[in-house]
């Protein structure tokens, strides 16, 4: 060969400095370029965490969703579906790079989505997924690649997200589909706070309503007991919850009270006293307790006998206690203090108890009489009792009663009338015999435990 065509020293010198160094700084490219694109995803995540905690609108969080999945796996572009209560699959949101092809691109996918109809408010087939692969497949065209994850709400399919790529040298990679799903996770994350949150404003919503009710019924309770000569009053009401079933009143039987007072108009007016409680708690027994309130007050206003008020009482609530599938128990009495005779009715309550200052006993009061609501033609029965200075009469509901111990056991109605024999001897006055005897059943449920049904008490005392 040519001394002319040997390669000089210096050359071969560089060449071999070149191909020293080139992989070196390659190396070092990698690892910056690898560094670079773990500093983009940590950032991109970081900003979807911000998202999700700071977002309060669903759809603005949505609208980032398509963006993130795209970032992070290096794809052309991303949509999400999400499938809705009436059955149908929506495209929800979508990103795409080129937005001269975004047009188009939306377009292929709607088409592709309404092809699919789930049933609704049910479970998402179990070929959904692959007829929405198929449609998305044939509206955008073989060109386009593409790769998805379900978005999961309580192990519930909720949607899907997709990313797409043109690049036919795309590779769906493990780290992929682990940064897709980690942008899943999340959205399924908003989808299920956003529910909740729209549980709670209804929960809010609905405690202002039963705070409502709970006051209206509050206020149609008696606020405090009535002056009636020659008888002392006590009454306590606790329902189980806000709006309760239990009721008790006490209703003016004057009938010329709008009218000038003469002499004896208020000494010997009678008194009406009665206890009622309705089948059932909560709500629907509120509302029935305060229908039931107006209409015995207007009966009552007729002047007719405790049994004849019953009757008409049970005539006209009737059809609408037959409809409820409700019934109502209640005990109707009067009293009139110039005589001290006390006349009661009986719809099926808890007979009042009536304990004997002269003999230290205790009787009932009760007469034969039906449920309120059960059969229209219910007939009722008339009784008296002569009341005696120092007598003392209880009314009451069945959750003193029926108030059970963790143990399972009940108070039951002999403890009751043990305890109000005892209050009786010992107690000075309504007041305190009302505390004994709820101190007696709180302490047989426990300091800890709430009673599951209301409990009232009326007292009169003959002075």
């Amino acid at each position: 060969m040519p001394v002319s065509q040997l390669p000089s020293q210096p050359t071969d010198n560089n060449s071999s400095a070149a191909t020293d160094v080139t992989p070196v700084v390659a190396l070092k490219e990698l690892v910056a370029r690898l560094h670079r694109e773990q500093n983009k995803i940590q950032d991109l995540l970081s900003s979807l965490g911000f998202a999700l905690r700071s977002f309060n609108n669903l759809n603005q969080f949505l609208e980032l969703i398509p963006l993130m999945a795209t970032r992070v796996t290096d794809a052309d572009g991303s949509a999400l579906f999400l499938y809705k209560p009436n059955g149908q699959v929506r495209l929800e949101q979508l990103h795409w790079q080129d937005s001269g092809q975004r047009k188009n691109i939306r377009k292929a996918l709607e088409i592709a989505s309404s092809q699919i109809t789930l049933l609704p408010n049910a479970a998402p087939l179990a070929n959904a997924t692959g007829i929405l692969d198929d449609q998305m497949h044939r509206y955008l065209g073989p060109d386009v690649q593409i790769f998805g994850t379900a978005i999961l709400v309580k192990h519930t399919e909720r949607g899907w997200l997709y990313v797409l790529s043109r690049d036919p040298e795309y590779s769906w990679t493990e780290t992929r589909q682990k940064l897709v799903r980690l942008v899943a996770d999340q959205t399924a994350v908003a989808i299920e706070n956003d529910e909740l949150a729209v549980e709670l404003r209804k929960k809010e919503r609905l405690d202002q309503e039963l705070e409502i009710g709970a006051e209206i019924q509050r206020r149609l309770l008696p606020r405090q007991c009535p002056t009636i000569p020659g008888a002392a009053l006590a009454a306590r009401c606790k329902p189980a919850n806000r709006v309760g079933g239990d009721y008790y009143d006490f209703i003016a039987t004057n009938h010329n009270k709008i009218q000038p007072k003469t002499k004896d108009s208020t000494e010997t007016s009678r008194w009406g006293l009665v206890i009622g409680d309705v089948m059932g708690k909560g709500v629907p027994a509120g509302l029935i307790m305060t229908m039931m309130r107006g209409m015995l007050r207007g009966e009552v206003l007729h002047g007719n006998s405790p049994a004849r008020i019953l009757q008409n009482l049970n005539r006209v609530m009737y059809a609408d206690l037959e409809n409820s599938h409700r019934f109502v128990t209640l005990f109707y009495s009067e009293y009139n203090p110039h005589s001290r005779i006390l006349s009661y009715s009986n719809a099926a309550h808890n007979p009042p108890l009536w304990w004997h200052a002269a003999t230290k006993t205790v009787s009932r009061l009760d007469t034969l009489g039906m449920l309120i609501g059960l059969d229209a033609n219910s007939q009722y029965e008339d009784a008296q009792a002569q009341l005696e200075p120092g007598d003392t009469i209880i009314y009451y509901t069945d959750g003193l009663t029926d108030a059970a111990a963790a143990s399972g056991d009940r108070f039951d109605e002999d403890n009751f009338v043990a305890g109000f024999n005892t209050a009786c001897k010992y107690c000075n006055g309504p007041e305190e015999i009302v505390d004994y005897l709820f101190d007696q059943v709180e302490q047989f449920i426990g300091a800890d435990k709430q009673n599951t049904d209301d409990m009232t008490l009326v007292v009169m005392q003959i002075l």
